[in-house]
């Protein structure tokens, strides 16, 4: 058990771990490129090991002549090898999905990608459009382990079933390597653009129109060079304590400004928090800035189906912000959220119980009643969910008590430096 403290305010300037989705891609294009990429301010994770791990099952030379500076020996677009033993994923279902859009063209070669109990009990997804392009694949029930024989594959037209940035990249990723095209992926409510954003940076062939992207067989891919920004998810749980905690004033810098990423700020600003953005740039074809949060006193909202995709990830926290707000907030149209590592309507509504919020699930969201005052606090587990061990650590943070977080180590999936960093800026 790991326990948290209440504290007072926030306050100083940090950093966060990159885009973990970012690095997990350049790690990915970078094992089909030509020559030598360099990747830098990589974050070390679970899931960021995973895809190193993964590439080097595939033959690929990876080395790291700084900490997070990852380098890495690409092979080209059919040069993938085929491995003795299944490629292990872990718990990153970017990697999983990502990887099956590549792998699924290395003609004549057959793969096996297995997870951990939590990604096998995840819906792979890329299995009917990559089919449908010509590879042959395999699942169980749907769900991991994937079986992948590679072939010569076809262009497709290819309608999302649900907003999924990673089902989406997939298909991107199969039609750079498709042996004609177009390809083209039809996606009704906007996801996370990164892939897309990196494809661009690259100068490959890749349009937007509407709610339609194409992307066009790239002859080769040019060896990348990219700093990789902080990642807004793992900023997320500092922006809420802060924005609850009186006094806070808390400084993040370098953080991924994606607007497909950024819908907590939409939700919190509507709410009435004090967030500013300031010194945007741009890195790689994505926007960078620094961001500063004061607390501030919020009001309910309610978030629609449209705006799920651009939040996903947040609505734990979210979740916690509206138990502070004047009010009843609602979140509606987030059927995605039972498909995560854990079925995060049930582990959110479990876990805020626990600590005295008025929280009730519903089919596809959950509802909750605001009191603008702190939290009791208690203890509650993170079933292993990553995302769920950070949301009990700001609810520890801005509660009467203190919280204790059983299986408090899952915050290692993604960012396993979070627990100090929180205490560093942590006044009591």
């Amino acid at each position: 058990m790991t326990r948290v403290e209440p504290a007072a305010a926030l306050v100083g300037d940090i950093g966060v771990p990159a885009v973990k989705g970012i690095a997990q891609r350049g790690a990915l294009l970078a094992s089909i490129a030509d020559g030598e990429s360099e990747l830098r301010n990589y974050a070390h994770s679970a899931d960021t090991d995973s895809v190193l791990e993964a590439i080097a099952a595939l033959g690929v030379e990876t080395t790291e002549p700084e900490l997070g500076t990852i380098r890495i020996q690409g092979r080209g677009l059919q040069g993938l090898a085929q491995p003795d033993a299944p490629i292990d994923c872990g718990n990153a279902g970017t990697v999983l999905r990502l990887l099956s859009g590549i792998l699924a063209a290395q003609d004549g070669r057959r793969f096996e990608l297995v997870g951990d109990a939590s990604l096998s009990s995840r819906p792979v997804r890329t299995d009917e459009p990559l089919r449908k392009m010509g590879a042959r694949v395999e699942t169980t029930d749907g769900h991991p382990p994937v079986t992948i024989e590679g072939a010569r594959l076809q262009a497709v037209r290819y309608e999302l079933p649900v907003a999924s940035a990673q089902l989406k990249s997939a298909v991107l990723l199969a039609g750079l390597l498709a042996q004609d095209g177009p390809t083209t992926v039809v996606e009704r409510t906007p996801s996370r653009d990164h892939t897309e954003r990196l494809l661009g940076s690259l100068g490959l062939r890749l349009t937007r129109a509407g709610t339609e992207i194409r992307v066009w067989p790239a002859e080769r891919i040019p060896p990348l060079s990219l700093d990789l920004p902080g990642d807004f998810s793992s900023a997320a749980p500092f922006i809420v304590a802060a924005t609850l905690l009186s006094g806070s004033n808390l400084r993040i810098h370098d953080v991924s400004v994606n607007p497909t990423r950024i819908g907590l700020l939409d939700v919190l600003e509507r709410m009435g928090s004090r967030i500013a953005i300031f010194n945007r740039r741009s890195a790689n074809g994505e926007p960078v800035a620094d961001l500063e949060v004061r607390s501030a006193e919020l009001l309910a909202t309610t978030i629609e189906a449209e705006e799920v995709p651009r939040l996903v990830d947040e609505l734990p926290l979210f979740a916690l912000a509206a138990s502070h707000a004047r009010g009843e907030s609602s979140v509606k149209g987030a059927e995605e959220l039972r498909v995560k590592e854990t079925d995060r309507v049930e582990t959110v509504t479990n876990s805020l119980k626990a600590l005295g919020v008025r929280i009730t699930a519903r089919n596809d969201g959950f509802l909750v009643r605001g009191v603008p005052a702190r939290l009791r606090g208690g203890a509650m587990t993170s079933s292993g969910d990553h995302r769920i061990a950070m949301l009990g650590a700001v609810a520890g943070s801005v509660s009467k008590e203190g919280v204790e977080i059983e299986d408090a180590e899952a915050v290692a999936v993604s960012f396993p430096g979070f627990f100090e960093l929180l205490e560093s800026v942590t006044q009591r």
